[in-house]
């Protein structure tokens, strides 16, 4: 009867069955016996999971629900809610990584009997590898800014409570930090035990780790607004710049991808703090699954309640909140941690600059995420200018856009270290990666990005200086930024390249612009012949279902997670004609990777659009939102169904829309019947317009390129006005 408890929505439904959400909305309307909704909104109602499974199987549209899709289901209609199923989910894999033994005996009987015994085995789990993880039977203290955590017990007493400072007047007291994690009572545990059961088997097939990792990752990317995520990329920068630290504290950890990313050593140990309990508990879970190394994790407000206010750490890498008013200005005016100056009410990001130089031991190194005007804005100049007096800020690394959210902001990396010796010519190491920003949303060039920091980076550190590389790196004595603004962005402090990237390249990518519009030129369709009209409109018909149904072509949906390092194809790269530019959330999800001879659309936006997948394309990972066909040689050609799956009117029938969006239903997109020599005769035509298209897009990406570099070389003084 657990079971029964999961809800799933109309999407969930869709996604079980590999269908778009009008189908349905169809089957609710044409069949009498589908399952009536048991929650959720007369808009957006939520059905049973277990009698949607049974109606699916009963009427063929699904043979059986996939593992991970029936365990994703029950966690994301968790009673509790998604957040309390995972942390239960993780606390389960936990103990079946640590002590399978364990798990296999207390899960062989009854749920009640599961339910039981978890607490005492998780207790015997938990308590070494995330210390000061609360016990059941204690008093619940586990309150954080009025919230109750995720896993409320009666049971939370705070790690290591802080002691803030007590200013003249303080306006409103600060909430200890708390156990990031407390262990859940039976009557807790009991509305999970089908889920933990899933997971266990998704476990066993997969792993313990992958399997969070995965459930994490569906949980994240099913809530994009609620977080604020640090991509891989960006966390293996930053924490390659602290290099190897036994000693590695996140004051603002979100779901633990900075601490994730450190290097293992074998007496590691990590600290971590946010003032979310959901994101607290989750990064214990996560890093306690990833290392062997104590993962000591609290939930508070860091800077009115730090959770570590001794600690004195080898490194702090921090993601911390951007543009914060309500950071504790008017509560911590006579805090010890203002050792380079009060930050102003819109500075708070110099407070967690401080923050993490205070947590700090001599000679330790901070890596921090900031916005671009915390290098420049007038109220922050003071401790700008003390921090490089004092040989406290070592860095400012200037990130390409899409970067990290926001990512059309070129944010950046400022490197700090807590001094231990006084420098006798002080200088400050800039670098400027934009450079490195690629076309499309796939995100800059991390390859690049990397060496070229690290780069400057060890050497600089090394030596105390870099050679000087125009528009990239330079050491700058720190004396030359002491002037009004102790403006520390380094595109204005950095020379610009050399003229040999200037007319030299302009005149390549002229070259290659007349090269393609000569192609563009040879490839022009010649002058239509238009059908006589008693011969036109007569074609029989069929559409895409029934070519599906008849095993004439597999259908496909786009997915969410997949193998790490796997470029994704997404619909802005179909809809653009680029190549896979997207990423992966970390997940073990199954993905869906394309072949030579698929024939992907789009579902969203309205766009007429189908792309056949080439050789340079294949073997990319299928994106959300798009459909992917895989056509049967014998009966289909490619290019004959991707043409006449282009054309305007047949979307238009094919399309429903709302108020603000277009969703294309592709089992209704129709093509005629015909023989295979036919079908090869449209293929060879829609196959020279799409050779024709792709020249076009070529050659106005040229064109912007040329214009572009040709104002810059001109007003940079590279290129000669005549």
């Amino acid at each position: 009867m657990q079971d029964n408890a999961t809800e799933v929505t109309a999407a969930g439904i869709a996604r079980l069955a590999g269908v778009g959400r009008a189908a349905v909305s169809n089957w609710r309307r044409r069949h009498a016996d589908f399952p009536r909704p048991v929650g959720g909104t007369e808009t957006s109602p939520a059905f049973a999971l277990a009698e949607v499974e049974e109606w699916l199987r009963r009427h063929r549209k699904l043979a059986e629900v996939p593992l991970k899709e029936r365990v994703w289901q029950q966690l994301a209609g968790h009673p509790d809610g998604p957040v309390t199923a995972l942390v239960h989910a993780g606390c389960a894999l936990l103990l079946i990584h640590d002590r399978p033994p364990v798990w296999l005996d207390i899960s062989s009987g009854t749920d009640e009997r599961l339910a039981a015994l978890l607490p005492t085995a998780l207790d015997e789990v938990l308590t070494p590898r995330v210390p000061g993880t609360a016990r059941p039977g204690r008093t619940d203290r586990s309150r954080v800014n009025g919230q109750n955590p995720v896993n409320t017990q009666p049971a939370a007493t705070p790690v290591t409570p802080a002691t803030p400072a007590t200013p003249a007047t303080q306006a409103t007291p600060a909430t200890p930090p708390t156990p990031a994690l407390a262990i859940p009572t039976a009557p807790r545990l009991l509305p999970s035990v089908p889920l933990l059961r899933g997971v266990a088997e998704l476990a066993a097939d997969r792993g313990a780790r992958p399997t969070f990792e995965f459930l994490l990752g569906r949980h994240l990317d099913a809530n994009p607004r609620q977080y604020t995520l640090t991509p891989p990329d960006l966390a293996g920068l930053m924490a390659a710049l602290v290099g190897t630290p036994a000693t590695v504290l996140d004051p603002s950890c979100g779901t633990g991808a900075l601490l994730r990313a450190v290097a293992d050593r074998p007496d590691r140990r990590l600290h971590a703090q946010d003032s979310s309990p959901e994101l607290a508990a989750l990064t214990a879970l996560r890093l306690a699954l990833h290392t062997r190394a104590p993962v000591h994790a609290a939930a508070g407000d860091t800077l009115r309640a730090d959770a570590y206010p001794g600690l004195r750490a080898d490194a702090v890498l921090c993601h911390p909140p951007f543009n914060e008013r309500n950071w504790g200005h008017d509560d911590l005016a006579y805090d010890p941690r203002w050792e380079y100056g009060f930050p102003a009410r819109t500075e708070s990001e110099l407070a967690w600059v401080q923050h993490a130089l205070a947590r700090l031991r001599d000679g330790g190194t901070a890596v921090l995420l900031m916005p671009p005007a915390v290098a420049s804005r007038r109220s922050g100049r003071r401790i700008r200018a003390d921090l490089l007096r004092r040989g406290a800020l070592r860095a400012v690394v200037a990130l390409p856009a899409g970067a990290a959210p926001p990512y059309s902001v070129p944010l950046h990396l400022w490197v700090l270290r807590r001094p231990d010796r006084t420098h006798a010519q002080p200088e400050l190491l800039l670098v400027d990666a934009g450079r490195f920003t690629a076309e499309g949303r796939g995100g800059p060039d991390w390859p690049g990005v990397r060496e070229t920091v690290l780069d400057a980076w060890g050497a600089f550190d090394r030596d105390g200086g870099v050679e000087e590389r125009p528009g990239v790196a330079r050491s700058v004595p720190v004396i030359e930024l002491l002037d009004d603004d102790v403006d520390l962005t380094p595109a204005r402090r950095l020379p610009p390249p050399a003229d040999t990237d200037g007319a030299g390249r302009l005149a390549d990518v002229r070259a290659r612009l007349d090269e393609t519009l000569r192609l563009t030129a040879e490839l022009a369709p010649p002058p239509a012949e238009p059908v006589p009209s008693a011969a036109s409109g007569r074609l029989p018909l069929t559409t895409v279902g029934e070519l599906a149904r008849a095993g004439a072509l597999v259908m496909r949906t786009g997915g969410h997670g997949g193998r790490a390092r796997v470029p994704v194809l997404t619909d802005h790269d179909v809809l653009a004609g680029t190549a896979p530019s997207g990423t992966l959330p970390e997940s073990e999800e199954e993905p869906v990777l394309t072949e030579p001879g698929d024939v992907v659309l789009p579902v969203l936006g309205g766009g007429a659009v189908a792309r056949v997948v080439d050789d340079a394309t294949a073997g990319a990972v299928l994106g959300r939102n798009l459909v992917l066909l895989r056509p049967d040689p014998a009966a289909l050609d490619a290019w004959f169904l991707a043409g006449f799956l282009r054309g305007t009117a047949n979307h238009r029938q094919a399309s429903s829309y709302a108020s603000t969006a277009t969703r294309l239903d592709v089992r209704r997109l129709q093509l005629p019947r015909l023989a295979p020599d036919e079908q090869r005769r449209y293929g060879e035509r829609f196959h020279a317009l799409d050779a024709f298209e792709g020249a076009l897009r070529e050659a106005g990406r040229l064109g912007e390129q040329l214009v572009r570099g040709m104002y810059d070389g001109l007003t940079d003084g590279t290129i000669a006005p005549e």
